[in-house]
This record gives C-alpha cells, sequence and structure tokens, in this order.
C-alpha cells in the first residue's frame, strides 16, 4: 500500500493550491437552544449476514460465552456505547418478515429464505420476545419496522397488540402464552422500509395511501404512545418527500431518509481497506454531500409543516464497500478502517446542525454489516473486534441529548472530484467537484454544564493549527481524547483488535489569559471536554 501515501502530496497539489495549516473556531457558547437527540446515535440490526446469528445472538446452548443466548462480549459493549434506539427487523428484510414466524417455542417456528440477502435460511429463532428483550438489556429504544410490503394491515396492526397491549386482548393473550406477561414499551415504528424500492417498487401516492391506511390501525394500547415513521426517500428523491408530505404530513411523527457513501450500485464499490489518496478524499467529500441533501428535504418539509411537527429519520447510512474476500456474497461483510471512522465523525457533526429537524438516525449497521461497531466470529469459543467507528461513536456520546451551540470556523479547503475515479483536473473550478473542508468541528453544553467540542482534521498529512474563540465562557481546564492512527487505510482485526484505539490528547494549549488553542493532528478525531 505505498501508493496511498505517495499519492498524498500529488493529491493535496492538484485539488488545492494552498492549504494554510491554521483554523479559527468560535464557539457561542451563550447562545445554544436546540436538543441534540440522543437518537441521532441510533444503531439498525438487520437479519442479515451475521448480523443476528453470530454476531448479536447464539442461543443459549452455545459454547460461546453468552447471556440467555445473547452474546456475553458483544452486549457488554454496546451497553458501553449508551445505544438510545435499536432498530429491527429490516431493513428489506422487514418487508418479508411475518412476526408470528418469531414466536412460542424456538424448535417449532418455521424457518423462511432471506431472499434479499444471499438466500440464507432464517430459522427464526430471534424473533419479537428476543429483540424486545435484548432492548431491555440494553436499556434502549426499540424501533420496529413493520411489513407493508408483503403484508397485511391486520398483520402489522396485531403486532402493535402483542407488543403493547396489557388488556385482555387475543394477542396480549398470545404473548401471555409464550411467557411475557406484561406488555413491552414500543416508541418507534416503521411503517414499511424503501417501500420504493425492496418494500415494494411504489409510487410516492400510492405509498402514501397505504400509509394512511396502515398507520390508522396501529393503536395506542395501555399508555403506550406510537412514534409512527413513514418509510422516506433514498437519498436524491425530493419528490418521494415532497409528495409524502403532502399527502400523508399530517399523519405522521416521522419521514426517514436513507443515505449512503458509496460510489454506485452497479459494478464494484471499492475496497474498505484498498484505497489510495483519491478514494479517500472522495470518501469524505460524498459523505459531506449528506448536508446538502438534508438541507433540501428539510426546505420540502418546512413548507407543509413549518412548526417542525415531523422529523427526519436518517435510519439507514454510512458506508458500502465491497464484501471482504472469501466472505458469503450477501451477507455485506466489510471491514472498517480509519477512513470509515472519519465518515462517522463528520457525519455525526452535520447531523449535530441539522437537530432543528433530524430526530434519529441509524448507523447500518450494528455487528458485521457494512459499517460496523463490532466484527465477531466463532472460532475457539468466539472472538470480538471493537471498530474505528464504534470508538468514535464512544467518544462521541456526551453529545447525547446535549445542546447544541452554534459555531463559526475557518479553515482552508479542497476541491475533490465528484465522481469516482473520474480523473483530477487542476485547471476545472466548475463542476464535477466537491468542495472539502480540510476541518470539521461540533459544539455542545452538556448536561453537565460542560462544553464538548469534537474536530476532524481530514487532511492526510498536514496538521491543523486551531485557535479558540469561546463567548460566554472562561476556559478552566480542558481534556481531550484522540483517535488517530500510522496510515488511514489502519484498522483492527482479531490480530490486532487494538491498532486503533483512543488516547489522552495531548495537543491542547491553555494560556493565563484563558485562551485555549490546539494542534491538530492529521488523519485525526478529537473530542474535548472544557470546563
Amino acid at each position: 500500500m505505498k501508493k496511498l501515501f505517495a499519492l498524498t502530496t500529488l493529491a493535496l497539489a492538484m485539488t488545492t493550491s494552498t492549504i494554510a495549516q491554521d483554523a479559527t473556531v468560535s464557539i457561542h457558547a451563550d447562545q445554544g437552544q436546540q436538543k441534540i437527540y440522543k437518537e441521532i446515535y441510533g444503531q439498525f440490526a438487520e437479519h442479515l449476514g451475521t448480523c443476528i446469528y453470530g454476531g448479536l445472538w447464539v442461543g443459549p446452548e452455545s459454547p460461546i460465552p453468552n447471556v440467555d443466548g445473547y452474546r456475553k462480549d458483544v452486549l457488554e459493549a454496546l451497553k458501553a456505547l449508551k445505544v438510545p434506539v435499536l432498530r429491527w427487523p429490516g431493513g428489506c428484510f422487514a418487508d418479508e418478515y411475518h412476526w408470528r414466524d418469531g414466536i412460542g417455542p424456538r424448535s417449532e417456528r418455521p424457518k423462511m429464505q432471506n431472499n434479499n440477502w444471499g438466500g440464507t435460511i432464517e430459522d427464526n429463532s430471534f424473533g419479537t420476545h428476543e429483540f424486545l428483550n435484548l432492548c431491555e438489556m440494553l436499556g434502549c429504544e426499540p424501533y420496529i419496522s413493520g411489513n407493508v410490503g408483503s403484508g397485511t394491515v391486520e398483520e402489522l396492526a396485531k403486532w402493535v397488540e402483542y407488543m403493547t397491549s396489557d388488556g385482555d386482548t387475543p394477542m396480549a393473550k398470545l404473548r401471555r402464552q409464550n411467557g411475557r406477561d406484561r406488555a413491552w414499551r414500543v416508541k418507534f415504528l416503521g411503517v414499511g422500509n424503501e417501500s420504493w424500492g425492496c418494500g415494494g417498487n411504489m409510487r410516492p401516492e400510492y405509498y402514501a395511501d397505504l400509509y394512511r391506511r396502515y398507520q390508522t390501525y396501529c393503536r395506542n394500547y395501555d399508555g403506550n404512545h406510537l412514534f409512527k415513521i413513514a418509510s422516506g426517500a433514498s437519498d436524491y428523491d425530493y419528490n418521494w418527500t415532497k409528495v409524502l408530505m403532502h399527502n400523508a404530513g399530517t399523519q405522521m411523527q416521522g419521514l426517514s431518509l436513507h443515505y449512503y457513501t458509496v460510489s454506485g450500485w452497479n459494478g464494484p464499490k471499492g475496497s474498505a481497506t484498498k484505497f489510495d489518496a483519491d478514494d479517500y478524499y472522495w470518501t469524505l467529500g460524498k459523505c459531506l454531500e449528506i448536508e446538502d441533501v438534508i438541507r433540501k428535504h428539510k426546505d420540502i418539509m418546512d413548507k407543509e409543516d413549518p412548526k417542525h411537527r415531523v422529523g427526519l429519520m436518517v435510519d439507514e447510512w454510512g458506508t458500502w464497500w465491497d464484501e471482504e474476500p472469501g466472505t458469503v456474497r450477501g451477507h455485506l461483510y466489510q471491514q472498517n478502517a480509519m477512513r470509515d471512522a472519519m465518515v462517522a465523525a463528520l457525519t455525526l457533526n452535520v447531523f449535530h446542525r441539522h437537530t432543528d429537524r433530524v430526530r434519529m438516525a441509524n448507523i447500518a449497521q450494528v455487528v458485521n454489516v457494512l459499517q460496523s461497531m463490532i466484527l465477531t466470529d466463532q472460532k475457539d469459543g468466539g472472538h470480538m473486534v471493537l471498530t474505528p467507528t464504534y470508538h468514535v461513536f464512544q467518544m462521541y456520546t456526551p453529545f447525547q441529548e446535549a445542546t447544541y451551540l452554534p459555531l463559526d470556523f475557518e479553515c482552508s479547503e479542497m476541491r475533490v472530484q465528484h465522481d469516482w475515479k473520474k480523473p483530477v483536473n487542476p485547471s476545472d473550478a466548475g463542476r464535477g467537484y466537491r468542495t472539502l473542508p480540510l476541518v470539521s468541528a461540533s459544539a455542545a453544553k452538556t448536561v453537565e454544564g460542560d462544553i464538548v467540542v469534537s474536530l476532524v482534521n481530514v487532511s492526510l498529512d498536514k496538521a491543523q493549527d486551531i485557535a479558540f474563540n469561546i463567548d460566554g465562557l472562561t476556559v478552566k481546564s480542558v481534556s481531550g481524547r484522540l483517535l488517530t492512527c500510522h496510515r488511514v487505510d489502519d484498522y483492527n482485526d482479531f490480530a490486532t483488535p487494538d491498532r486503533i484505539v483512543p488516547t489522552d490528547f495531548k495537543g491542547c494549549r491553555l494560556d493565563k489569559k484563558g485562551h485555549l488553542s490546539v494542534k491538530l493532528p492529521a488523519k485525526s478525531i478529537v473530542v474535548l471536554r472544557i470546563k
């Protein structure tokens, strides 16, 4: 992989004429109003590959250490992550999932073929009880994706009753027969998934009418209040949002949005670990384009919902690379390099800026699929590794429920090509290029009253000296955590699980007058806590 670093200087020279190493961040600590919803740090678990089986669940008879069938190592790692919400059972799987197949004695549950993901035989041993009990163990909100594509109104209505009714109702009685006396609390309900694609290939007008019908019969039982989420657009489909908001906006609490950092849907997507500098900068430019996409969907929503009653739920996002060589086709197992951690940090900073509308986000996915938090195997008692993306989410936990603080910052920028693998033309200053700031920043006031600041330096080889101005606060102390690497294509694996881990950050300088400055290493992510 010498090519990566041989191209670094060349890529910078070709895409920007001058790159200053200094940046200025001005934080308005006395102006915060909007909360950063903890659900922005949500996770997503689909019946796909080894996300569920071998990832979250091994069964109570497994030789892998487990707690009532849940992998003990994964369970403890997710508890440390303070997962606020977990989406299940899909994804595309949701619109072929019939919940009655996943209840009752596990030995008697019928099998099915997972037609979306590799044709794998699904034994339904992980169903409603297993999922909702897991959410209780993690202390997180369940987010159920209901079957609209191949299911019926009655089926979804009875699932809601089964999960949430404490009365003398048929489905509550069935739940009790299956071992659960009291109802679960289920807040988030998705009415279908990707209804424009794998969820039924519908037109927005047709789906809007279906949504209105299905949500009508999803009742609130015994103090449980559903937050109903309509199946929203894929990235640039602004017409879908326009039609749904106009035709059904008054009957939803949330509207989903899916956005992947992916080179395209036809042909190779590129390796998660073998890439050059151009690939790296293209990836970060593509990931930051989510901000423009969010703004455009927000503008459409504002026209129908000026009071921001409907939340924008980015319930699938993250990087999508080619499957790792030697793994099962259709199982979407990919490694997770420092580049992916950069995508996570940059994207979370974008979400923070738009919490007036963005109420939830669910990275895809939690274990062993796409940009996962955790990788596992089942050899010799099972191994687990935490990915660089996991460490970003853990470093960012102080932002959950914190008050977003507006900030201004100035930094150098570079131009990166818009199209995947398109040759760079330094004379082209117009179309075909994205502008990539070399520094990203976000700030918030925590529930304890501290200031937390996230900083990302995307440059592969240039440190950034950052000067801070903080209105409304006299800085007394500052501490921080740093995530960086020797090479941006580094990753953690079972042989070297700690190649990329957070360390104490030593690059802060606080003078006697309370002036704060930071030297941010190249290709790094830093989270500061300022008192």
